[in-house]
């Protein structure tokens, strides 16, 4: 735990970095070098420790970017933003879904 600590530190910098998101977003044409992060299992284990707050905003916005890339590269004519937008949002709906039940266990816990 005490290296998980260290990686973690504050808790900056601790988003897992969905290669399914960085796949699509590549397949959409955006170059994303070295898009790596901490595994899942990692945070999971830091959740259930002493750590009180794990960021992922690299992870939202790589899921948000994906959705939107894919609608404005399938459809080049997409000019409203409630249409490319929605697909972006859906991906993070999805993604802290995944986040609060399947990795961080705080599902339930409001």
């Amino acid at each position: 735990m005490d290296s998980l600590a260290i990686a973690i530190g504050t808790s900056h910098g601790a988003s897992s970095v969905s290669q399914e998101y960085v796949k699509e977003i590549r397949q959409y044409g955006e170059n994303l070098a070295d898009a790596i992060g901490i595994p899942e299992d990692m945070l999971r284990e830091a959740a259930k420790s002493a750590v009180c707050k794990i960021n992922i905003d690299s992870d939202l916005r790589l899921a948000f970017t994906a959705g939107v890339r894919k609608v404005l590269v399938s459809d080049p004519a997409a000019f409203d933003p409630r249409a490319y937008l929605k697909e972006g949002r859906a991906n993070i709906k999805a993604l802290v879904r995944h986040k609060i039940t399947d990795v961080l266990g705080s599902d339930n816990k409001a």
